[in-house]
């Protein structure tokens, strides 16, 4: 569970910090050998995942947009998967409570991540590189069970503004199955008046500041443990949405909200899709994946 106090820290505060984040963003190279072939087998192994409409995706850098499961668990699967099979070295952007850390901001910049800030994604399409966003970001990370694979996007517009001035391309992607990793014993709405918040306001781990719509539920894994379920995955991109033509020109604001509904409507429609497509395959599951997913 995170460490909530930290939310409103700005680990990338001064000018000094941001060229440096933006330095070691730029320098950071895929996995490659043993260790990415070890991270990929563990995840065909446990979430079997299925890939339709690859072939939609250009052959130039992108930005790949699509819906935000629990924990941000989407990327840990999309990341080596896509990096695989398909040669694409997906640059994820995450929330700045994910560097307030030394020790996790530098894991995480090894790996590929960076945090999502405006300069930062600048600065990675600038030097062409397919970069991952959810626009949702933690809010959509830490929705409670019954808003699953709902767009917790509000009025967000800054990467569209930042695809429209690189004239980068948007490929919308829906994913289903990291949302039942795990099931919510608490949802994060509930956690400040439940019996186990004193535990966690002596650890630290929750503040008077803390956003009840920040905080993650109490997850429950694999047979009562903290590790994900090995739930089913299904990731499917939609057609691009090309912004060649604002790399010249600004979009409107009418301009960004509908190129932004457009992005969403399908994403939105690929879920659907995935949704209907595991639910018609889920008897070809094993008994024991059967069992481990309850």
């Amino acid at each position: 569970m995170a460490n909530f106090s930290d939310q409103h820290n700005q680990p990338l505060a001064s000018d000094e910090a941001l060229q440096a984040h933006i330095e070691q963003a730029l320098a950071a190279s895929p996995m490659v050998g043993r260790e990415l072939d070890v991270l990929y087998a563990v995840i065909k192994r446990a979430f079997k995942p299925q890939v339709f409409g690859v072939e939609k995706i250009p052959d130039r850098p992108c930005l790949f947009v699509g819906n935000h499961s629990l924990f941000a668990l989407d990327a840990f699967v999309m990341g080596p998967l896509m990096l695989k099979e398909y040669g694409r070295f997906l640059r994820p952007m995450g929330d700045k409570f994910l560097f307030t850390q030394p020790g996790l901001a530098k894991l995480l910049l090894s790996r590929g991540g960076t945090m999502g800030h405006p300069e930062v994604c600048s600065a990675l399409m600038a030097a062409g590189e397919d970069v991952l966003v959810f626009p949702g970001g933690a809010h959509e990370a830490v929705k409670p069970a019954s808003k699953r694979y709902e767009l917790q996007w509000q009025e967000r517009f800054g990467f569209i503004k930042l695809a429209a001035s690189h004239g980068y391309t948007i490929v919308p992607f829906g994913m289903v199955g990291p949302d039942e990793f795990y099931t919510h014993l608490i949802e994060g709405s509930d956690v400040p008046n439940s019996a186990i918040a004193p535990l966690l306001r002596k650890a630290g781990l929750l503040g008077d500041d803390t956003r009840p719509d920040m905080i993650p539920p109490l997850p429950l894994g694999v047979m009562g443990t903290l590790l994900p379920k090995p739930q089913p995955c299904y990731l499917s991109f939609a057609e691009p949405v090309s912004l060649a033509s604002y790399k010249r020109r600004k979009p409107g604001k009418a301009q960004l909200k509908q190129i932004r509904d457009e992005v969403a409507l399908r994403i939105e429609d690929e879920l659907a899709e995935l949704l209907l497509i595991r639910e018609q395959s889920r008897q070809k599951d094993g008994l024991l994946r059967r069992l481990l997913t309850v």
